[in-house]
């Protein structure tokens, strides 16, 4: 493949077909761990069935409490499927700076300069080619997704892996990452301090059945939850 990361992020994201689930499309690091117990990811979504595109950052700490960072309210972005696992969910100006063909800086505010380099693996570019040929009725099978799961964790090397499930707020979702990356060189500064080099946790972290990989991805895709019902499914602010 000769088509960059950020030649891909540059095109415009179309949202996909559908009236009986809320969707999302764009591109993300679906999860980077560091040795330190700090865990950072990214979800870009332009296209947003619920409201307007936004940007989102999940930090974890060393302790495991999760903060969502996002662009929008949370109650339109991740917080709305994962709110009753989080510490808090916070509305910040979050940028994303492509300065090359393969890097690109995040910012939140002024709590958290994060840098990402990308790279290409046999097994990345196998599974992209695997996601660009399979027909898109397929990637909204669970079915498929649970086969391609189980494969994807030890080809990939990022522990276990669930492309479809339950969120903590109790919405199912299904995961559709079409194309893939490696992160090969992060660092990341979180209120002024450097959290270290990227390494596994000591335990893969979770948050209702979506496992957190224990090494850096970046993915293109497009995700799909079960729409939102007050009356079933928990908040997306922490105790509210």
């Amino acid at each position: 493949m000769t088509d960059s990361p950020r030649s891909i992020a540059a095109i415009d994201k179309v949202l996909p077909s559908g009236a009986d689930e809320e969707r999302f499309s764009g591109y993300g690091v679906m999860g980077l761990p560091f040795a330190s117990g700090h865990y950072l990811a990214l979800r870009h979504f332009p296209a947003s069935s619920v409201g307007a595109g936004y940007d989102a950052v999940w930090h974890r700490d060393p302790a495991g409490k999760w903060v969502i960072y996002s662009s929008v309210s949370p109650a339109t972005s991740c917080a709305r499927y994962y709110g009753s696992a989080l510490e808090d969910a916070r509305v910040e100006d979050i940028s994303v700076d492509w300065t090359g063909p393969t890097t690109f800086t995040v910012r939140v505010g002024d709590r958290i300069v994060w840098d990402l380099e990308l790279g290409r693996s046999v097994a990345t570019a196998a599974m992209t080619s695997l996601g660009r040929m399979m027909p898109a009725a397929l990637w909204r099978r669970p079915g498929v997704l649970s086969l391609m799961s189980r494969v994807a964790g030890p080809a990939l090397g990022v522990g276990r892996v669930r492309l479809s499930g339950t969120s903590p707020n109790g919405q199912w979702f299904l995961a559709n990452p079409r194309m893939l990356w490696t992160v090969e060189n992060s660092t990341a500064r979180i209120d002024g301090i450097d959290v270290g080099r990227p390494g596994p946790l000591a335990e893969q972290a979770t948050l209702g059945d979506f496992w957190l990989p224990q090494r850096g991805m970046f993915a293109v895709g497009e995700s799909y939850f079960e729409q939102y019902d007050p009356t079933r499914h928990q908040p997306a602010r922490p105790g509210a």
